[in-house]
């Protein structure tokens, strides 16, 4: 619940701050710019991402002949979690990873690494297709791609009135204003976007912890993904995935991008240590 609370809480400040960006830029016709710019990205984004981040991985689709094992536990846990059977795919890196994708939960796709599949064991990978399948059921790929959306309209914006206010542009130059008014739309135009960017993130990792507990219910077991998480952990570090991009990192089940000290505010995936302290806490609890 109090996950839930933070994301909504979350994406109204991204709101917030694109109406503001706006707003700036051109008044209630800016404000009026800035949805329709969100829309339209959110209507890609919605229809497209899924094709786009798996073909991006080289990912191919298999089925039961091909991967029945794999394919069993997929179909297992998605009857536990009440879901639709999602289409399954293997990504070729022996970077031990995974992620979900889809627009909603009657069009998933979840993909595993072949890396993934030889260093986890049985119960350790159900923790992680749990984990996978509980962004579906909570609906994150949504959510996440509305953050990302959104942060991404509101750099958009924040170059243009960055560039308006450099050129004598916008609003404050219209209504009379001095220098103070062009100092604070550059202001604007370079915090706005950093600010989204860490709420992006914010967002991210809210939903991860999310994942993770839900996950755990699924499968019904915390310690099996607490443990698989503490092998990716370290296996990603030894072996970090070469094809991996920012833009995509936060569909993973662990960060396939190295970070530490001040740019872990810029991280897409929670603490691993406090993830797996999380999930101990939880077993104890059921146990």
């Amino acid at each position: 619940m109090m996950n839930r609370f933070k994301t909504t809480l979350l994406l109204t400040c991204l709101t917030l701050l694109m109406v503001t960006m706006g707003s700036a830029i051109g008044g209630s016709t800016g404000m009026v710019f800035a949805f329709l710019m969100a829309c339209a990205m959110n209507f890609f984004s919605y229809w497209f991402s899924d094709k786009i981040v798996l073909k991006m991985y080289g990912a191919r689709e298999v089925g039961e002949a091909d991967q029945p094992a794999f394919h069993a536990t997929v179909r297992r846990l998605a009857t536990q979690a009440g879901l639709p059977m999602p289409r399954v795919y293997i990504i070729p890196s022996e970077s031990p990873n995974a992620f979900a994708t889809g627009r909603n939960p009657e069009h998933a796709a979840v993909a595993a690494t072949e890396g993934i599949l030889r260093i986890l064991n049985q119960e350790e990978l159900e923790g992680v297709m749990a984990h996978e399948l509980a962004h579906v059921k909570n609906r994150d790929i949504l959510v996440s791609t509305i953050a990302a959306t959104f942060a991404g309209a509101i750099s958009m914006l924040g170059s243009m009135l960055q560039w308006g206010a450099i050129l004598g542009g916008g609003r404050s130059s219209e209504d009379g204003g001095d220098s103070g008014g062009l100092l604070g739309s550059l202001a604007l135009a370079i915090v706005a976007p950093i600010a989204a960017m860490l709420v992006q993130m914010a967002v991210s990792r809210s939903r991860e912890y999310l994942a993770d507990e839900t996950g755990a219910r699924i499968c019904g077991r915390p310690l099996a993904l607490a443990n698989a998480l503490r092998k990716l952990h370290t296996a990603t570090r030894i072996m970090p995935m070469a094809e991996a991009r920012p833009a995509s990192a936060h569909l993973f089940i662990v960060n396939p991008l190295t970070s530490g000290g001040l740019a872990s505010l810029f991280s897409t995936h929670p603490p691993m240590e406090e993830r797996v302290a999380r999930l101990e806490r939880m077993s104890s609890s059921v146990s």
